[in-house]
Protein backbone atom coordinates (compact mmCIF):
# COMPACT_ATOMS: atom_id res chain seq x y z
CA UNK A 1 0.00 0.00 0.00
CA UNK A 2 1.05 3.40 -0.29
CA UNK A 3 1.40 5.93 2.75
CA UNK A 4 -1.92 7.27 1.57
CA UNK A 5 -3.95 4.14 1.88
CA UNK A 6 -2.17 3.16 5.17
CA UNK A 7 -3.45 6.95 6.21
CA UNK A 8 -7.17 6.07 5.52
CA UNK A 9 -7.54 7.95 2.18
CA UNK A 10 -9.23 6.26 0.10
CA UNK A 11 -7.40 4.75 -2.96
CA UNK A 12 -7.53 6.41 -6.11
CA UNK A 13 -7.53 5.53 -10.22
CA UNK A 14 -4.04 7.18 -10.08
CA UNK A 15 -2.57 4.81 -7.06
CA UNK A 16 -3.77 2.09 -9.03
CA UNK A 17 -2.04 3.58 -11.86
CA UNK A 18 1.44 3.77 -9.99
CA UNK A 19 0.94 0.34 -8.49
CA UNK A 20 0.32 -1.15 -11.76
CA UNK A 21 2.80 0.12 -13.83
CA UNK A 22 0.57 1.62 -16.23
CA UNK A 23 -0.79 5.24 -17.20
CA UNK A 24 -4.04 6.34 -15.88
CA UNK A 25 -5.99 6.05 -18.64
CA UNK A 26 -5.53 2.13 -18.49
CA UNK A 27 -7.17 2.21 -15.18
CA UNK A 28 -10.46 4.04 -16.75
CA UNK A 29 -10.25 1.92 -19.79
CA UNK A 30 -10.17 -1.12 -17.43
CA UNK A 31 -13.39 -0.18 -15.19
CA UNK A 32 -15.18 0.99 -18.81
CA UNK A 33 -17.33 -1.59 -20.13
CA UNK A 34 -17.00 -2.10 -23.63
CA UNK A 35 -13.42 -0.26 -23.70
CA UNK A 36 -10.42 -1.30 -25.69
CA UNK A 37 -7.77 -2.44 -23.20
CA UNK A 38 -4.73 -4.98 -23.62
CA UNK A 39 -5.34 -8.81 -21.51
CA UNK A 40 -1.94 -8.22 -20.13
CA UNK A 41 -2.32 -4.52 -18.86
CA UNK A 42 -5.98 -4.98 -17.92
CA UNK A 43 -4.57 -7.89 -15.50
CA UNK A 44 -2.09 -6.09 -13.95
CA UNK A 45 -4.66 -3.19 -13.29
CA UNK A 46 -7.36 -5.30 -11.66
CA UNK A 47 -4.49 -7.05 -9.14
CA UNK A 48 -3.24 -3.32 -8.33
CA UNK A 49 -7.25 -2.20 -7.28
CA UNK A 50 -7.57 -5.60 -5.59
CA UNK A 51 -4.39 -5.23 -3.34
CA UNK A 52 -5.41 -1.54 -2.76
CA UNK A 53 -9.05 -2.49 -2.01
CA UNK A 54 -10.11 0.24 -4.89
CA UNK A 55 -13.25 0.38 -6.15
CA UNK A 56 -14.67 2.79 -9.25
CA UNK A 57 -17.10 5.40 -7.24
CA UNK A 58 -19.74 4.74 -10.63
CA UNK A 59 -21.76 8.12 -9.08
CA UNK A 60 -18.89 10.17 -8.94
CA UNK A 61 -17.85 8.85 -12.70
CA UNK A 62 -21.56 9.73 -14.30
CA UNK A 63 -21.36 13.17 -12.57
CA UNK A 64 -17.92 13.95 -14.37
CA UNK A 65 -18.77 12.47 -17.44
CA UNK A 66 -21.51 15.24 -18.18
CA UNK A 67 -20.54 16.73 -21.47
CA UNK A 68 -19.94 20.41 -21.24
CA UNK A 69 -21.48 22.59 -24.20
CA UNK A 70 -17.26 22.70 -25.41
CA UNK A 71 -16.10 21.38 -28.52
CA UNK A 72 -12.17 20.86 -28.99
CA UNK A 73 -10.59 22.64 -31.99
CA UNK A 74 -7.09 21.14 -32.59
CA UNK A 75 -5.71 23.47 -35.46
CA UNK A 76 -2.00 24.57 -36.65
CA UNK A 77 -0.39 26.40 -39.32
CA UNK A 78 -2.60 28.96 -38.17
CA UNK A 79 -0.79 31.36 -40.22
CA UNK A 80 -2.16 29.78 -43.29
CA UNK A 81 -4.91 31.83 -44.57
CA UNK A 82 -6.90 29.30 -45.38
CA UNK A 83 -6.77 27.63 -41.66
CA UNK A 84 -7.49 30.87 -40.27
CA UNK A 85 -10.97 31.44 -42.34
CA UNK A 86 -11.54 28.04 -41.53
CA UNK A 87 -11.09 28.08 -37.64
CA UNK A 88 -13.01 31.55 -38.05
CA UNK A 89 -16.06 29.75 -39.72
CA UNK A 90 -15.70 26.36 -37.21
CA UNK A 91 -16.07 28.65 -34.59
CA UNK A 92 -19.23 30.83 -35.76
CA UNK A 93 -20.66 27.87 -36.79
CA UNK A 94 -20.47 26.36 -33.37
CA UNK A 95 -21.65 29.26 -31.49
CA UNK A 96 -24.38 29.78 -33.61
CA UNK A 97 -25.40 26.06 -32.42
CA UNK A 98 -24.93 27.17 -28.79
CA UNK A 99 -21.47 25.22 -28.55
CA UNK A 100 -18.37 27.10 -27.35
CA UNK A 101 -14.44 26.41 -29.33
CA UNK A 102 -11.93 25.11 -27.07
CA UNK A 103 -9.00 25.82 -28.88
CA UNK A 104 -5.79 23.75 -28.94
CA UNK A 105 -3.37 25.00 -31.36
CA UNK A 106 -0.38 22.55 -31.57
CA UNK A 107 3.05 22.84 -32.63
CA UNK A 108 4.91 21.24 -35.47
CA UNK A 109 6.12 17.54 -34.98
CA UNK A 110 4.81 18.00 -31.25
CA UNK A 111 2.51 15.46 -29.54
CA UNK A 112 -1.02 15.84 -29.01
CA UNK A 113 -1.46 13.86 -25.90
CA UNK A 114 -1.41 17.27 -23.96
CA UNK A 115 -4.20 18.49 -26.07
CA UNK A 116 -5.97 15.45 -25.66
CA UNK A 117 -5.96 15.75 -21.93
CA UNK A 118 -7.42 18.53 -21.80
CA UNK A 119 -10.21 18.11 -23.83
CA UNK A 120 -10.71 15.36 -21.96
CA UNK A 121 -10.59 17.27 -18.37
CA UNK A 122 -13.00 19.89 -20.19
CA UNK A 123 -15.75 17.10 -20.65
CA UNK A 124 -16.21 18.29 -24.22
CA UNK A 125 -18.91 17.19 -25.84
CA UNK A 126 -16.73 16.50 -29.07
CA UNK A 127 -13.54 17.34 -31.28
CA UNK A 128 -12.74 18.80 -34.33
CA UNK A 129 -9.17 17.70 -36.20
CA UNK A 130 -7.90 20.26 -38.75
CA UNK A 131 -4.12 19.56 -38.17
CA UNK A 132 -1.30 17.41 -38.81
CA UNK A 133 -1.27 15.61 -35.78
CA UNK A 134 -1.32 11.77 -35.13
CA UNK A 135 -5.75 11.71 -36.01
CA UNK A 136 -4.92 7.67 -35.06
CA UNK A 137 -4.29 8.69 -31.59
CA UNK A 138 -6.67 10.82 -31.16
CA UNK A 139 -9.10 9.15 -32.61
CA UNK A 140 -8.09 6.08 -30.44
CA UNK A 141 -8.47 8.37 -26.94
CA UNK A 142 -11.36 10.16 -28.31
CA UNK A 143 -13.27 6.75 -28.60
CA UNK A 144 -12.05 5.45 -25.30
CA UNK A 145 -14.24 8.38 -23.75
CA UNK A 146 -16.95 8.54 -25.86
CA UNK A 147 -15.96 11.64 -26.93
CA UNK A 148 -16.99 12.37 -31.13
CA UNK A 149 -14.29 13.55 -33.49
CA UNK A 150 -14.95 14.82 -36.86
CA UNK A 151 -11.35 15.04 -39.06
CA UNK A 152 -11.53 17.55 -41.62
CA UNK A 153 -9.11 17.03 -45.12
CA UNK A 154 -7.24 14.04 -42.91
CA UNK A 155 -6.40 10.56 -43.74
CA UNK A 156 -10.05 8.38 -42.38
CA UNK A 157 -8.66 6.09 -38.97
CA UNK A 158 -12.09 4.49 -37.93
CA UNK A 159 -15.78 3.97 -39.01
CA UNK A 160 -16.71 5.82 -36.38
CA UNK A 161 -14.88 8.92 -37.08
CA UNK A 162 -16.32 11.50 -39.58
CA UNK A 163 -14.52 12.86 -42.42
CA UNK A 164 -14.87 15.91 -44.09
CA UNK A 165 -12.70 16.62 -47.23
CA UNK A 166 -12.16 18.60 -49.96
CA UNK A 167 -12.56 16.88 -53.27
CA UNK A 168 -8.78 16.08 -54.06
CA UNK A 169 -9.73 14.71 -57.05
CA UNK A 170 -11.46 17.49 -58.97
CA UNK A 171 -9.11 19.69 -57.58
CA UNK A 172 -5.55 18.18 -59.31
CA UNK A 173 -8.15 17.60 -62.32
CA UNK A 174 -9.01 21.54 -62.61
CA UNK A 175 -5.77 22.31 -61.71
CA UNK A 176 -4.49 20.56 -64.66
CA UNK A 177 -7.21 21.36 -67.11
CA UNK A 178 -6.47 24.95 -66.64
CA UNK A 179 -3.03 25.45 -67.42
CA UNK A 180 -4.08 22.74 -70.67
CA UNK A 181 -6.24 25.31 -72.09
CA UNK A 182 -4.16 28.16 -71.10
CA UNK A 183 -1.39 26.55 -73.39
CA UNK A 184 0.80 24.52 -71.22
CA UNK A 185 2.32 21.28 -72.59
CA UNK A 186 5.24 21.02 -70.30
CA UNK A 187 4.99 21.85 -66.29
CA UNK A 188 6.54 21.79 -62.91
CA UNK A 189 5.38 21.07 -59.21
CA UNK A 190 5.64 23.37 -56.41
CA UNK A 191 5.30 21.51 -52.99
CA UNK A 192 6.42 21.07 -49.41
CA UNK A 193 8.54 18.28 -48.12
CA UNK A 194 6.26 17.82 -44.93
CA UNK A 195 3.70 14.93 -45.61
CA UNK A 196 0.13 16.20 -46.21
CA UNK A 197 -2.10 13.97 -46.47
CA UNK A 198 -4.79 16.31 -48.45
CA UNK A 199 -1.96 17.75 -50.46
CA UNK A 200 -0.28 14.41 -51.48
CA UNK A 201 -4.45 13.80 -52.58
CA UNK A 202 -4.48 16.47 -54.88
CA UNK A 203 -1.06 16.62 -56.48
CA UNK A 204 -1.69 12.66 -57.53
CA UNK A 205 -4.78 13.86 -59.33
CA UNK A 206 -3.08 16.37 -60.67
CA UNK A 207 -0.29 13.91 -62.20
CA UNK A 208 -2.72 11.64 -63.55
CA UNK A 209 -5.06 14.33 -64.84
CA UNK A 210 -1.50 15.49 -66.94
CA UNK A 211 -1.04 12.49 -68.17
CA UNK A 212 -4.62 12.32 -69.76
CA UNK A 213 -3.75 15.45 -71.38
CA UNK A 214 -0.10 14.16 -72.51
CA UNK A 215 1.30 17.23 -70.46
CA UNK A 216 4.45 16.55 -69.50
CA UNK A 217 5.42 17.28 -65.96
CA UNK A 218 9.29 18.00 -66.18
CA UNK A 219 10.23 18.69 -62.36
CA UNK A 220 9.07 18.95 -58.99
CA UNK A 221 10.36 21.75 -56.41
CA UNK A 222 9.95 21.76 -52.69
CA UNK A 223 9.85 23.99 -49.82
CA UNK A 224 10.29 22.48 -46.35
CA UNK A 225 6.62 23.70 -44.97
CA UNK A 226 3.35 24.49 -47.25
CA UNK A 227 3.59 28.62 -46.46
CA UNK A 228 5.30 31.38 -47.97
CA UNK A 229 8.54 30.82 -47.40
CA UNK A 230 7.94 27.23 -49.01
CA UNK A 231 7.43 29.19 -52.09
CA UNK A 232 10.07 30.59 -52.32
CA UNK A 233 12.75 27.91 -51.43
CA UNK A 234 10.56 26.10 -54.13
CA UNK A 235 10.87 29.00 -56.72
CA UNK A 236 14.77 29.28 -55.98
CA UNK A 237 15.49 25.40 -56.51
CA UNK A 238 13.37 25.82 -59.74
CA UNK A 239 14.97 28.50 -61.02
CA UNK A 240 18.46 26.66 -60.04
CA UNK A 241 17.01 23.66 -61.87
CA UNK A 242 16.56 26.36 -65.13
CA UNK A 243 14.32 23.91 -66.75
CA UNK A 244 12.04 24.86 -70.00
CA UNK A 245 8.49 24.86 -68.83
CA UNK A 246 4.97 27.09 -69.92
CA UNK A 247 3.37 26.32 -66.44
CA UNK A 248 3.48 25.40 -62.88
CA UNK A 249 0.90 24.09 -60.25
CA UNK A 250 1.30 25.08 -57.12
CA UNK A 251 0.17 23.29 -53.90
CA UNK A 252 -1.39 25.23 -51.93
CA UNK A 253 -1.93 29.54 -52.30
CA UNK A 254 0.19 30.79 -49.49
CA UNK A 255 2.79 28.53 -51.19
CA UNK A 256 1.84 30.23 -54.43
CA UNK A 257 2.49 33.20 -53.42
CA UNK A 258 5.91 32.83 -52.38
CA UNK A 259 6.68 30.74 -55.63
CA UNK A 260 5.50 34.38 -57.44
CA UNK A 261 7.24 36.78 -55.66
CA UNK A 262 10.84 35.58 -55.57
CA UNK A 263 10.33 34.22 -59.40
CA UNK A 264 9.47 38.38 -59.94
CA UNK A 265 12.64 39.26 -57.80
CA UNK A 266 14.96 36.82 -58.88
CA UNK A 267 14.52 36.22 -62.88
CA UNK A 268 13.28 38.27 -65.88
CA UNK A 269 10.16 35.40 -65.99
CA UNK A 270 6.73 36.95 -66.40
CA UNK A 271 3.42 35.34 -64.88
CA UNK A 272 1.73 35.06 -67.14
CA UNK A 273 3.62 36.05 -70.37
CA UNK A 274 5.90 33.15 -69.45
CA UNK A 275 4.71 31.08 -66.68
CA UNK A 276 0.88 30.33 -66.15
CA UNK A 277 0.32 29.36 -62.49
CA UNK A 278 -1.95 27.49 -61.00
CA UNK A 279 -2.61 26.77 -57.42
CA UNK A 280 -5.43 25.51 -54.62
CA UNK A 281 -7.56 26.72 -51.82
CA UNK A 282 -8.65 30.58 -53.11
CA UNK A 283 -7.54 32.40 -50.06
CA UNK A 284 -8.21 36.13 -49.90
CA UNK A 285 -4.61 36.88 -51.04
CA UNK A 286 -4.91 35.23 -54.17
CA UNK A 287 -7.51 37.45 -55.49
CA UNK A 288 -5.01 40.26 -54.80
CA UNK A 289 -4.46 42.33 -57.21
CA UNK A 290 -0.28 41.94 -57.05
CA UNK A 291 -1.19 37.97 -57.69
CA UNK A 292 -4.63 37.48 -59.18
CA UNK A 293 -4.08 33.82 -58.80
CA UNK A 294 -6.33 31.38 -60.64
CA UNK A 295 -6.80 28.53 -58.25
CA UNK A 296 -8.91 26.07 -56.87
CA UNK A 297 -11.59 27.18 -54.35
CA UNK A 298 -11.76 25.01 -51.36
CA UNK A 299 -14.98 26.77 -49.51
CA UNK A 300 -14.41 26.99 -45.88
CA UNK A 301 -17.60 28.06 -44.62
CA UNK A 302 -19.24 25.05 -46.39
CA UNK A 303 -16.03 22.93 -44.87
CA UNK A 304 -16.77 24.38 -41.19
CA UNK A 305 -20.59 23.50 -41.82
CA UNK A 306 -20.44 20.15 -42.98
CA UNK A 307 -18.03 19.38 -40.17
CA UNK A 308 -20.03 21.05 -37.35
CA UNK A 309 -23.57 19.27 -38.14
CA UNK A 310 -21.68 16.19 -38.55
CA UNK A 311 -20.00 16.43 -35.52
CA UNK A 312 -23.71 17.99 -33.56
CA UNK A 313 -25.24 14.75 -35.39
CA UNK A 314 -22.89 12.37 -33.62
CA UNK A 315 -23.41 14.06 -30.42
CA UNK A 316 -27.09 13.60 -30.66
CA UNK A 317 -26.92 10.36 -32.08
CA UNK A 318 -23.61 8.28 -31.44
CA UNK A 319 -24.51 4.60 -32.61
CA UNK A 320 -25.58 5.83 -36.09
CA UNK A 321 -23.01 4.64 -38.90
CA UNK A 322 -20.68 7.55 -40.44
CA UNK A 323 -20.23 8.48 -44.20
CA UNK A 324 -17.39 10.70 -44.91
CA UNK A 325 -18.63 13.95 -46.66
CA UNK A 326 -16.96 15.69 -49.66
CA UNK A 327 -16.75 19.31 -50.47
CA UNK A 328 -17.22 20.36 -53.82
CA UNK A 329 -14.25 22.47 -55.20
CA UNK A 330 -14.33 24.90 -58.38
CA UNK A 331 -12.00 26.73 -60.50
CA UNK A 332 -11.91 30.24 -60.07
CA UNK A 333 -9.99 31.90 -63.25
CA UNK A 334 -7.81 35.31 -62.79
CA UNK A 335 -4.98 36.40 -65.23
CA UNK A 336 -2.09 33.88 -63.74
CA UNK A 337 -3.65 31.71 -66.45
CA UNK A 338 -4.06 34.31 -69.07
CA UNK A 339 -3.66 34.02 -72.35
CA UNK A 340 -1.50 36.46 -73.53
CA UNK A 341 -2.06 38.01 -77.06
CA UNK A 342 0.16 37.48 -80.41
CA UNK A 343 2.90 40.17 -80.27
CA UNK A 344 2.31 42.61 -82.96
CA UNK A 345 4.37 42.82 -86.17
Amino acid sequence: MTDDTRSGRAPTAEDVARLAGVHRSAVSRTFTPGASVAPQTREKVLEAAAALGYRVNFLARSLSRQRSNLVGLVVSDIDNPFRAQLLAELGTSLVASGYRPLLLPTERGGKVARHIDMMLHYNVAGAIVTDDASPAEIARQCADHGVPLVLINKRPVADTVLNVSMDTETAGKLAARALFDAGCRRVALASQRRSSHSIGLRRSAFWRACERLNVEIAGEYFGELPNYEGGRAAADAFLADAIDVDGVYCANDYLALGFIDAIRHLSALSIPGDLKLVACDDIPEAGWLAYDLTTVRQDPVRTADAAVNGLLARITEPETPVHPIIVDVHLVERSSTAVMPAPQI
